[in-house]
This record gives C-alpha cells, structure tokens and sequence, in this order.
C-alpha cells in the first residue's frame, strides 16, 4: 500500500480530527497545571483518548493522506516537546532529565503513520487493531502498575510489575479477540477461522504483545507493540489459515523454549523474554528448515558455555558477560537472523528467499563460530593467545584474542550448523552441493568470527579495574563492601560493546553468505 492522493472530501474530517486532539490535550494540560492531575493520568487519558480515535479514523477518511498528515504533524512537534519539557500533562517534570526521556509520544504517531501507509485499504482493520490494542492494553498496565501499594516488581530494561504484565495480556487478549469478532464478517481470512483458532490466535499475539511491552523502555513499545501484532495479521492476509496455526503453534513451542532454558540457567530473565519473542517469529514462519539451525546454535552453545566452568571462572571479571545470556545476547545473536526471517516472509520469489535463507545460515554459523571459539579457547589450560592484529602473545581472556584451537573450534561450530540445515533441508543443501556448502557456511562463519575478534581488539571498549588491577570489558566493578565504582576506559569507544560487536558479527555471516553464494 502507498500513500493516497488529497481528496477535498477529507479536508473537513481532517480539520476536525486535528481540533479533537489538539483539545484533548489542551484539557490534560488544564487538568496537569490547573487541577493538580498527575502527568501519569493526563498521558494515559491522551493515550487512550488517541489510540480510540486512531480506531475510527478509517471510517471518516476515504483516502490515508489526511489521516497519514496528521502523524507527520505531530512526530516533529513531539519530538521538540519531549527535548524542551513542554507540554507537561504529556511528558512530565522529568523530560527535562536527559536520562529519563521518554520518547513514547514520538514513537505513537509514527507506528500510526507506517500502519496508516501499509494498511489502509483492505487491510485498515490490521491497523485498527494493532492501534487498539497499543491505546488500550498499554495504557491499562500502566495505570495498574503504578498505581498498586506494593506490586511484585521486575526488572529488564526498565522496572515493570507482574500485576501491569498480566494486565497487558489481559486487556491485549479482550481487545483482539473482540477486534476479531467484530471484523470478522468483513474479512475473508477470517471468516475460515473456526473458534478455536480465533481464541488461540488472540492468546499467542496478546502473549507477543505482552512479551514486548515487558522489553522496551523509553516509550519503545508504542512503536513496536502495534508493528508486533501487525506483522502475523498482515502475513495472515498474505498466506491464510496456514499462518495461525503456525503461530499459535510457534509460540507455544517457543514458551516452552524459553521456560526450560529459563529453568536450566541458559538464560536470564530477560533473555528468555527475547527468546520467546524471536522463538515465535522463526518457529512460526520458517518451520523447521529454519528451527533446527537457530535450535542446534542455542542448545549446544549454551550446553557449551556450562562446560569448564571452573576453569572459565577467572574469565567472569574479564568478559562484559557471565554464561546466561540476557535481552542484549539474545538480540545481539539473532538480531539478523530474525530481521532476515521477517523480509523472508514477505517474499514470494523463490530465489531471493533461497538467497535470503543462505544469508540466515551464514549469520548462524558467525554467532556459533564465535562463541565455540571464544568457549573452547578458554576452557583449554595456558591457551597462549595471540593478538590478531599484531600477532604478539596476550593476556588470556583479551578482547582480539584468538588461538588456533579455539579457531579451530570456531570453524567446526560453523560447519556443525551447515550441518543442521542439511539435516532440515536436504534438497535445497543439495542444490549448493556437500563441499561447496560447508565451504560457503563454514568460511562464512570462520571469517565473520574472525571479524569479530578484529572489532575487540581495536574498537570495542575495554576498562581499567582498579580494585583487580586488569584490563575489563566490564563498565563497572563491585568492591567487597558491595559499592559499585566505574571503570576507567583504556581504549575502543563506549557505544562499541561486546553485544554491538556480536551483532557486527552476525551481518557479516550474513553478507558472506549471500555473496560468496
């Protein structure tokens, strides 16, 4: 879909939905500095007030220009307001506080603009939808979150609490099930579904959409959430009842995934969130040519990760992380490969998704070599390593460390996932031949590996420890009494993190892949 030509039509509709808002912000503001109403009250009313409205606006409009203007207009002023503190019933005293910015003002109206673009037509009620459920259930588990005595807390990016999450899947649930219910007589896609599947369907995109709202912070979930549950509708539309039952079978597999990885200590909690979350996405829409690659890289790194533990002890100072991967790992790991499954399933020409699946290999075999390098060359006793930019002998544990066995190990990780893809698809490795695909996935994975040891030796951050006297990837480190001091950067840059530098590693399978393929 695209955007529609001006129609003189909607130019009263538009003027109106302008004033509508425009007024109902400027009653918060009355009811902030007037009444003494809580910024959290005004926003959510606002919040609410705008994701209703988001809602009918497809039955007033007979082209997405003005209703596509009307974001445009206000990502840019929103922006400056959140900067600048104005608006004070919407963004609060803290705005003004650069770490507490909150951008969830900005980020409504564009996941309402990129909707409006892609969905208006026979496809708005994906839009209707997505924007409900973000008006309604997020402002619902906000309201129930802050408001409890003494709610059961958790913390990912930002503090959330049980009681606000439950309610997030909840109201996500009612809201989606009933969006079903009412548009399905005008939805063919739909019309198939008997109940079951309805009720199914509804559970696994309220379980995504409450998985992403618990992850994000900063305003974050008003883009994603929406795009979140918009994605399977839109692939529904696409390929049919096939779609929900692959997800709802997904998501119950991935929640199964995540809660023993969870379980075992594979995982923190954090990251079994973002594993479920990026479980889904693959189970559901790649099946098992895509599951068994992503499934052996996880199982055996993280058996991996747990073997040699004591003799890894003294590393646990040194490496920006322990052995549970968090939400960062999680992403950092399988961040291409699940944008690579997302352009996937919206193509339809079979040799770009051929090509695209290659590239998903290739990423694979990166995140995999790295880390059976990284595992294996610190589990060996007096490793020796090397730098790989001069080549000098250095300290065990040294970001741009290698050795031999350990890139020995790397590249056998590489061609252990080759081998998983031949295991889950035969006729298409067969295709690319024996030698000439573990030569493409195996080097693939070898050289993004080896990249990513260039990258730690010379740009990632790496700290000074003055209580432990050694060279960290750690930002901070942790006295005896339990005070938390900051280290001192050595050299690399700040932004350049062991995750950054792992999701480096990742393109560069993928872009290895495609085009050595």
């Amino acid at each position: 879909m695209t955007l529609g030509a001006p129609l003189a039509e909607d130019v009263p509709p538009f003027l109106i939905a302008l004033g509508l808002i425009i007024g109902l912000i400027a009653i918060c503001e009355v009811l902030k500095k007037g009444l003494g109403v809580e910024a959290k009250v005004t926003r959510k009313i606002v919040h609410i007030g705008t994701g209703v409205f988001v809602f009918f606006a497809p039955y007033f409009f007979k082209s997405n220009f003005y209703p596509a203007l009307i974001p445009i207009l206000f990502i840019p002023f929103n922006l400056l307001a959140v900067r600048f503190g104005w608006l004070q019933s919407l963004h609060g005293i803290e705005a003004r506080n650069e770490s507490t910015l909150n951008y969830g003002t900005v980020y409504f109206p564009i996941a309402f603009l990129v909707l409006t673009v892609l969905c208006w037509g026979d496809h708005v009620w994906i839009m209707q939808t997505a924007m409900l459920v973000l008006g309604l259930a997020d402002s619902a588990a906000a309201i129930v979150g802050e408001n409890l005595k003494h709610p059961h807390q958790y913390k990912f990016s930002t503090v959330k609490s049980l009681e606000g999450s439950l309610t997030m899947f909840v109201v996500s649930f009612v809201t989606i099930y009933l969006c079903f219910l009412y548009f399905m007589p005008s939805v063919p896609k739909l019309q198939v579904l008997d109940g079951a599947m309805v009720l199914g369907f509804a559970i696994a995109l309220a379980l995504i959409a409450t998985a992403v709202e618990a992850l994000l912070s900063g305003g974050a979930d008003n883009l994603f959430v929406p795009l979140a549950i918009a994605y399977p509708l839109g692939i529904m539309q696409i390929q049919g009842i096939e779609t929900v039952q692959n997800v709802v079978l997904g998501v119950a597999i991935s929640g199964v995934v995540a809660r023993a990885s969870l379980s075992l200590k594979f995982l923190s909690a954090s990251g079994a969130t973002a594993t479920f979350l990026l479980a889904s996405n693959i189970f559901s829409m790649g099946g098992i040519v895509w599951t068994v690659p992503i499934m052996t890289f996880f199982v055996l790194s993280s058996i991996l990760s747990k073997i040699g533990k004591a003799q890894k002890k003294k590393y646990d100072l040194i490496f920006e992380k322990g052995s549970q991967r968090d939400m960062g790992q999680v992403f950092a790991n399988g961040g291409i490969g699940w944008l690579l499954m997302i352009w996937y399933s919206f193509v339809t020409d079979s040799t770009l998704r051929d090509l695209i699946y290659i590239g998903y290999l290739g990423t694979i075999a990166a995140v995999q070599a790295d880390t059976w390098a990284t595992e294996i060359g610190t589990i060996v006793r007096n490793p020796k390593p090397i730098s790989i930019v001069n080549f000098k002998p250095v300290p065990a544990g040294t970001s741009g460390g290698i050795t031999f066995i350990g890139t020995m190990g790397g590249f056998i990780g590489a061609c252990v996932i080759c081998a998983s893809a031949w295991l889950s698809n035969w006729d298409k490795m067969a295709e690319l031949g024996v030698w000439n695909s573990f030569a493409l996935i195996g080097g693939s994975g070898l050289l993004a590996s080896l990249v990513d040891s260039f990258l730690g030796a010379t740009l990632q951050a790496q700290y000074y420890d003055p209580i432990r006297q050694k060279i960290t990837e750690r930002t901070h480190s942790l006295k005896e009494d339990g005070t938390l001091i900051e280290n001192e950067l050595q050299k690399g840059y700040r932004w350049m993190d062991n995750d950054l530098v792992n999701f480096i590693c990742g393109m560069t399978g993928a872009g290895m892949a495609i085009l050595l393929k």
